[in-house]
This record gives C-alpha cells, structure tokens and sequence, in this order.
C-alpha cells in the first residue's frame, strides 16, 4: 500500500507513488548540486524580489532554493522533495550560507498547505519524473496566490546532442528514455510544458527555453563522471537491469562511453530545457 498522507484540511488519502528514474546516489547528487538559481532559473529571476514568498517543489539538496531565498528575504521560502534523503543536506546548507529555509517531506500531487500560500511556486527538473505532471501544476496552481507565478523547467531529452559521435552515447539516450517511459514519466518534457498547462487550465503563460552546455575539460570531466557513475549504480541502472532493458555488461558499455566524451580535446554536449512562467489569474 502507498503512503498515507494527511492534507491541510484533515482529509486522509493516499499518496500517489511515483517512480524516480534517477534515485538519489552520489552520482545523482553532485550533479543537482551543481544547479543554482543562475544557471538553472535565470527565466524567473527577473520577476522575483523582496518579500516574495517561495514554494520550491523537488528542491533536491537545496542549492537552487538557497539561492532563490536570498533574492526573496525577508520572505518565506519553503523546498519539499518527495524523499526525505537530500534533505539533510539541503539543510546544512542553509545553516552554512545563513539563509532561512524550511524543508519538508510532501506530496506535490496533494500539498500539505492550504490555497492562496505562496506568490512563486517553483520546480526544476520535477514534471519530467511524473506520471501525471498536469494534476501536479493544478496542485501547484492551488497553492499559489493569485496574481502570482507557477514556474517550472525541464530537459528534453531527445534534443539533447553531443560530439564527437560515440555509438555508447546513442545507446544511453535510446536506454534512459525507455527506463524513464517504463516509469510512465517522460523523458521529453520540456516540449510539453504548455500543452501540460492547457491541460491544467492555465492560460496566461510565457514559455522559453534555455540550455545546459558542458564543453571545457571540467566541465566535460564532471558531467562524464556523473554519468558514468549513474550507468553502473544508481536507480536508473537497477531499473535499467530489472525492466529487462540492459545487462551490466551493457551498463558498463555505455559508462566507458561518458569516460570517452569526457576525454575528448573537442568534446561538446547541449541540453535543451523547455521553461514556463504561468501567472494565476486575479479574481475579477
């Protein structure tokens, strides 16, 4: 049986049990530290100020939170994530940087918070994991104020391209395309995000895109290890094996694949991430 959960009205349901492709390993982690609000939410940092008060959905160990909180103090910032396990650290971190945040374990189909709560919600890299992604911008419209913005963005997998050519590297995206389909998610979301948001009933929205670029010997260093660590431990890499979709045999192919790329004196990769500021409309 799913979780119990308890909403802000007092009603007790169950839980919706989503998938997560990734898992919360090592590998995963260091990448979404690597995420600030600059780089992965530069579209919603010219509409935030001070006093504005923050939900950030799927906030991971924090890093994008923390750096939205210090844009909005004094005003409240709240990160959940579905699994309590980067949560620790989400909260060392806003103890060293100073910066009050709250955390929290919560349901982003069925929030523990009432209506009207926030002037921004927020959530990076959150849809694409979900097998219902339109009931979650519905939840995360509810709980933002009107007049306020729903902000979410999220890779396109399929857009994603790289050089030099390596026959590993099309076999990774071919295999977490088809993990992540297996979790009933989608793997291609950041095309969708308006089409989800019509299906929400959210009409008055701006889309735009961005991406992530990995080219310099670091930066192709780290991204290879991330990768190549993911290949072979992580939750993508059990379910890859379970699911009858991979070999360890296979895994470990395509991890030597990412050490290749990350070798390469000319190695480049490209991520495309579709982005949406949805603005809840004022009463009339």
């Amino acid at each position: 049986m799913g979780r119990r959960f308890t909403d802000w009205d007092g009603e007790v349901h169950d839980a919706r049990m989503d998938t997560y492709t990734h898992g919360h390993g090592d590998a995963v982690l260091q990448s979404h530290r690597w995420r600030t609000a600059e780089n992965s939410a530069a579209y919603l940092l010219p509409h935030l100020r001070a006093g504005l008060d923050v939900l950030d959905v799927g906030c991971g160990p924090g890093t994008i939170t923390v750096d939205l909180a210090r844009r909005v103090a004094p005003g409240r910032v709240l990160g959940l994530d579905a699994a309590p396990a980067p949560l620790g650290e989400a909260r060392d971190l806003a103890d060293r940087e100073g910066v009050p945040v709250e955390f929290a374990v919560d349901d982003v189909y069925a929030l523990d918070l009432p209506d009207d709560s926030f002037d921004v919600v927020h959530a990076h890299q959150v849809l694409q994991h979900l097998t219902d992604p339109v009931a979650a911008l519905r939840e995360m419209a509810r709980v933002c104020r009107p007049g306020g913005l729903v902000a979410v963005r999220d890779v396109d997998y399929a857009a994603t391209t790289w050089f030099p050519a390596d026959d590993g590297l099309d076999r990774w995206l071919d295999l977490y395309r088809r993990v992540a389909r297996r979790n009933d998610a989608e793997p291609d979301a950041g095309r969708r995000l308006r089409a989800w948001a019509h299906a929400a009933g959210l009409r008055e929205e701006t889309a735009s895109a961005s991406t992530y670029c990995y080219a310099s010997d670091a930066e192709r260093r780290w991204w290879g290890d991330s990768w190549a660590g993911r290949a072979t431990a992580s939750s993508f890499a059990e379910q890859a094996v379970a699911y009858g979709l991979a070999t360890a045999d296979e895994l470990a192919e395509v991890a030597a694949a990412w050490q290749r790329w990350a070798a390469a004196d000319d190695g480049w990769l490209g991520m495309l991430h579709g982005e949406l500021l949805v603005r809840i409309p004022r009463s009339s």
